[in-house]
């Protein structure tokens, strides 16, 4: 069984975070999403909260893909989750050269912790590539429309959780 990790804060789970999980469901049998946990990031929602969306993004995808995609939680290294998921494969998705940059960095460390396990990258698509969940957050705090980056029940929750600040 070929086992997939994708991981993240996902804080929150945006459009271009499912587009990258509905390619890779293709590349693997088993896709976990990896919920890092990351304190230092001070995130808006709750490690729960991310959990739940990502659960519920996920199960349409996990339907139409016919692959098993989970939600695993994690504070450890990377490749320390990898290898607790069973994990053969590490996948990032890409949406610029700044990327590209730390990304190149992390694979190298992690081949040295484990050369077992494989990064692939996946290229976020055009439409997708300026979206990230820190703009998304300020953008909707701002009152801008997220609804082209986000799900509805995604900006739902967002505008709730700001709302209640």
């Amino acid at each position: 069984m070929r086992v997939g990790l994708y991981p993240g804060t996902f804080d929150p789970i945006t459009l271009g975070h499912i587009d990258i999980i509905r390619r890779a469901a293709a590349l693997v049998d088993k896709l976990v999403i990896g919920v890092a946990i990351n304190r230092d990031k001070g995130p808006l929602f709750t490690l729960e909260e991310r959990v739940a969306m990502i659960e519920a993004e996920c199960e349409k995808l996990s339907e139409q893909t016919g692959t098993e995609i989970v939600a695993h939680p994690f504070e450890n290294l990377l490749i320390d989750c990898a290898r607790d998921v069973g994990a053969q494969i590490i996948v990032r998705g890409l949406r610029a050269v700044a990327d590209f940059e730390y990304e190149y960095q992390m694979v190298g460390m992690n081949r040295a912790l484990d050369a077992s396990v494989e990064t692939v990258f996946l290229m976020a698509e055009a439409r997708h590539q300026a979206i990230a969940s820190k703009l998304v957050k300020e953008i909707c705090r701002l009152g801008g429309d997220v609804s082209k980056f986000v799900t509805p029940q995604v900006e739902e929750a967002l505008q709730q959780r700001l709302r209640d600040k």
